[in-house]
């Protein structure tokens, strides 16, 4: 069921015209606004986008801040919605401002902020849940059926001059952290998750399927968890390679006219797995249906499987397998809470560096150049410059 439609507590809905930017809170200022433009690159229909004018943001509560966006990264489902209009029940019915992967610096803070002012670059974690209801208040806030996630219809995302969101969904970046950085820590936190719903622990052994910009980012979490083997799985041997340069121990590439079940027991074999009866963990970062069986056939009884990739609603899946063997199957969606402030931790202490997997800069006139590079699978991670 598509989730409930409820006004941004943001002010960036798509369905909503924003307001000047409000002084009754008693926002805290840096140098005025007063006569700048708020400009937004915005999709109206599938393959159809521009820039239009948006007011700027009002800050509707006290705990509000408004930030001045300086980088934004594009994902694979930005480009679902500039090609399709859609994703799934989400469908763009309105002019909609496209991005939810950005970093900026605090314009204006409301009058109750006191760990943010003016000046301060954040990462912004792009989901506003309505702290309300039982995910929420039972601690699973990014399953709540409110949620008001940037780039999601209704609501506008972070591709335009100035956004407001209210203060615990901006992060302070560390000292000598910087603003590229900070927009790579959404994927990040999304890879948090997912190895925090795989429970990795010192000494286990993981298998991952994807060498794309999640996946590679689970290699790395799983690494400063101290996974002692990391396999990355995937068809491409250029990003198989770099997938071992950068965070895993070994790969593994799929052949093609195997079975799922071919592909799990030759990965068993060749990774070294025999012993343990295959691997402790496998993430699947693809969505692909034949890599979600492949997974399960390589993992040891006992093991742990988790869904990170989106596919097709429904998929053949191994459920003998995961039956006999006794699996812990788990998905996994966005962040949750403390992965947003993990990401920035592991970033910031050198941990894990996500500098690598930035591999184009555009300015934000040429925005629709990242989302045409992105389709056509050119580099890793993508970065649109704020306006100026």
């Amino acid at each position: 069921m598509p989730a409930k439609k409820r006004k941004a507590p943001n002010g960036n809905a798509a369905t909503a015209e924003p307001g000047p930017e409000a002084t009754s809170t008693g926002t805290n200022t840096a140098p005025s606004t007063d006569g700048e433009q708020n400009p937004a690159f915005v999709l109206s229909k599938p393959l159809s986008v521009g820039y239009e004018d948006r007011q700027i943001p009002e800050l509707k509560s006290p705990h509000d801040v408004l930030v001045r966006i300086r980088w934004t990264g594009i994902c694979g489902s930005d480009v679902h919605y500039w090609q399709h209009g859609k994703i799934g029940p989400f469908v763009v019915e309105a002019p909609m401002v496209l991005g939810h992967e950005s970093s900026g610096t605090i314009h204006s803070v409301g009058s109750s902020v006191t760990t943010l002012q003016p000046g301060d670059a954040v990462a912004i974690e792009p989901g506003v849940p309505c702290r309300r209801c039982v995910p929420c208040k039972s601690g699973h806030y990014n399953l709540c059926p409110l949620m008001a996630f940037a780039a999601t219809p209704p609501y506008d995302g972070t591709l335009t001059k100035y956004y407001s969101v209210p203060k615990d969904f901006c992060y302070k970046l560390p000292e000598g952290m910087t603003l590229e950085e900070g927009a790579v820590v959404e994927p990040l936190a999304v890879a948090v998750h997912v190895v925090r719903q795989a429970n990795v622990r010192p000494g286990q052994t993981c298998v991952v399927f994807g060498a794309g910009p999640v996946g590679l980012l689970i290699c790395a979490v799983c690494k400063a968890f101290g996974a002692s083997k990391i396999i990355s799985v995937d068809i491409n041997e250029e990003r198989l390679a770099f997938a071992q340069e950068y965070a895993a121990t070994g790969q593994f590439r799929t052949q093609k006219g195997d079975t799922p079940m071919q592909s799990g027991e030759k990965l068993v074999k060749e990774c070294g797995f025999e012993d343990l009866g295959g691997a402790d963990v496998a993430i699947d970062a693809t969505g692909a249906e034949p890599c979600i069986s492949a997974a399960i056939h390589c993992l040891r009884r006992g093991g742990t499987y988790v869904q990170a990739g989106m596919g097709r609603d429904e998929c053949t899946f191994p459920i003998m397998a995961a039956c006999t063997k006794e699996l812990d199957v788990k998905g996994s969606f966005r962040y949750g809470s403390g992965d947003y402030k993990l990401a920035v931790e592991l970033v910031g202490s050198g941990k894990i560096d996500v500098k690598r997997l930035v591999t184009g800069k555009v300015g934000f006139k040429e925005a629709e150049k990242a989302f045409e590079d992105v389709k056509a699978g050119k580099g890793i991670k993508i970065l649109i410059a704020g306006p100026e």
